[in-house]
């Protein structure tokens, strides 16, 4: 027999509709899934306050990183997502909240793929720059980000659809976009690893160019982490997605369970974005601005070589100043 939850959601009034399977997260509970949430929340807040503040600093230094501002607004995204969450569970009635909540979730992930793309694009022009920096390189970039974008779309509106129907066919072609989505993002998520692997295994006719700060293997490891984390979580969404629909009737699947929601959602997502901020990636990754075409990144690093030694010389120059002046003070007070 079907427990009372169950039973109200087995019997929809009317569109929107709640689901009749299992969902990753099963049912959420008051009891346990508010206090949980409200922990990421909170992760999610600091981890804002702290790459936005990384952002405002380099910007009153002239040090433009625009990936800080990026994860900023990721962080913000799942602020709104767990808020959302919370009043779903809150007033588990409203079918609207709960949709809003799954929408944010699978949204906002895509501006850290986004990024990962991109450092991954900074290493391979740095291995590679002539072919890194080809036009038709270049184009290929644009086109995957353009055709995330149109994904997206299309994953939203056939999520959204999907509560609004109970026509089988209409429900069926929702079910095969949103197949197509999850494995779409499954393999932008984990494309940063061949990138970067290819480039590392084809022979380079010169020695890397340097940019940003630190070793390039320092570089690479970070990129790899952060994009084998996100993969984690892109493979078992994808995995999940492609599992036949279990009806609520049934008992619920472990894969469905709230640890598994948790974990590979939310969790990965946070520790990528401390690794972030702890591996300053605004320092590692950064390029000069302007930078196109090969050569490029090394001038930039050349110049900010250049600086930071003037600035050495000049904190150099203070203190053989003060030494001087302790000196003289003390002789003063010597022959006094």
């Amino acid at each position: 027999m079907a427990s009372p939850g169950i039973a109200g959601i087995m019997h929809p009034s009317g569109p929107p509709y709640r689901p009749m399977v299992w969902m990753l997260g099963g049912i959420p509970s008051k009891r346990v899934d508010t206090p949980v949430t409200a922990v990421f929340l909170a992760l999610f807040i600091c981890g804002a306050a702290t790459h936005m503040a990384i952002f405002q600093l380099n910007r009153k230094r002239g040090h433009k990183f625009l990936f800080s501002f990026f994860i900023f607004i990721f962080c913000m995204a799942r602020v709104v997502t767990t808020v959302m969450r919370i009043a779903s569970i809150s007033v588990p009635s409203n079918v609207n909240l709960a949709i809003a909540a799954m929408v944010f979730v699978a949204a906002g992930i895509l501006i850290l793929y986004i990024v990962n793309l991109f450092f991954a694009q900074r290493i391979l022009r740095s291995l590679h720059p002539h072919f890194g920096w080809h036009p038709v390189v270049s184009i290929a970039f644009k086109a995957m980000y353009g055709l995330i974008g149109c994904t997206l779309v299309i994953v939203i509106v056939a999520s959204v659809q999907s509560f609004f129907t109970l026509n089988s066919r209409i429900r069926s072609i929702d079910r095969s976009l949103q197949l197509y989505a999850s494995t779409f993002f499954m393999v932008i998520s984990f494309l940063p690893i061949p990138i970067v692997g290819i480039a590392l295994a084809v022979p380079r006719k010169s020695a890397p160019e340097k940019f940003g700060q630190g070793r390039l293997r320092t570089k690479i490891l970070v990129l790899l982490t952060c994009t084998l984390l996100c993969c984690l979580g892109a493979a078992f969404r994808c995995g999940t997605a492609w599992k036949k629909p279990v009806p609520l009737l049934r008992p619920q699947p472990e894969f469905y369970s709230r640890a598994c929601f948790y974990i590979f959602n939310f969790t990965v997502e946070i520790l990528v974005v401390l690794l972030y901020a702890v591996m300053r990636v605004d320092r590692r990754f950064w390029i000069p601005n302007g930078a196109k075409g090969p050569g490029s990144y090394e001038r930039g690093a050349r110049l900010t070589s250049g600086a930071d030694e003037e600035k050495e010389k000049e904190k150099g120059e203070g203190r053989d100043r003060e030494e001087e002046d302790g000196k003289r003070g003390n002789v003063k007070e010597s022959s006094v």
